[in-house]
């Protein structure tokens, strides 16, 4: 995975360059509502997209602007955000990035985290640890509920996931933890999981390019994924709970998607 990893991260900091120096340029538009579009993300896919591609001309793409349909079980697919963290970016807020992730038939070999602003760059390779900027990074040692920092995202949806959500967050205060924090960029809030800022992060309704990356950096660094019922993380999921394991359980029992 070397070469594939390489080329994510060239790609992944060449789109990191092009975001920042298009920022006070940018034109601005929904998707849907409070679902954020810029010219910055078009930009971006588009050559993190013409990059990969002119090393890899066979394999496929599964990218959020203009690629969301690929089959996530193809042989060779690169799974990609190219501006996680948008409403932060269009409103001047410096917590964003691009994830990039390689997977072989549902399975995510490599994967990259650039956060440009910050300039760090958390990379993983399937069996060889996880890294920011080249260092080995590990999870936190918190093994109680109590004593962790917790993450979470909301939906565009602002009602009945939301609900969910801010049910799951009454439930979280009630556990005593010590912190709960809202970011804006799921990928992000992986990787500080990964390097142990956080202990734990959820969300209920997430898109695979928002987690591709992050779960095998999550993994690689000791921690643990799943979906928001609890089963094995895979790339056909549409929500997420992680942490670094030693709460994983204990996180979970209040998290837990309950109808």
């Amino acid at each position: 995975m070397n070469k594939e990893l390489e080329v994510a991260c060239d790609a992944a900091r060449e789109a990191g360059r092009l975001v920042k120096k298009m920022q006070a340029t940018m034109s601005v538009s929904e998707k849907s509502k409070n679902n954020l579009v810029t010219t910055a993300d078009l930009a971006a896919e588009d050559a993190i997209i013409s990059m990969i591609g002119s090393h890899f001309p066979a394999h496929s793409f599964c990218a959020e602007e203009r690629h969301e349909s690929t089959p996530r079980d193809a042989d060779n697919l690169w799974v990609i955000d190219p501006l996680d963290g948008t409403n932060n970016y269009a409103h001047g807020i410096p917590h964003f990035c691009i994830s990039i992730a390689y997977a072989q038939r549902g399975e995510v070999r490599a994967g990259v985290v650039f956060d440009p602003m910050r300039d760090e760059c958390y990379t993983a390779v399937k069996g060889e640890g996880a890294f920011l900027n080249g260092k080995r990074i590990a999870i936190s040692s918190c093994d109680r509920l109590d004593q962790a920092v917790i993450a979470t995202g909301f939906a565009y949806d602002r009602g009945f996931t939301m609900e969910k959500t801010l049910e799951a967050v009454h439930g979280l205060f009630k556990s005593n933890i010590r912190g709960i924090r809202r970011m804006g960029s799921a990928a992000l809030d992986m990787c500080w999981v990964a390097s142990g800022r956080f202990d734990g992060y959820f969300e209920y309704l997430l898109s695979t390019w928002d987690y591709a990356a992050g779960m095998l950096i999550v993994a690689e660094a000791g921690g643990q994924c799943s979906d928001r019922a609890g089963n094995p993380l895979a790339l056909s999921a549409a929500s997420i709970a992680t942490s670094n394991g030693k709460i994983h359980k204990e996180f979970l029992d209040v998290v837990r998607w309950r109808e």
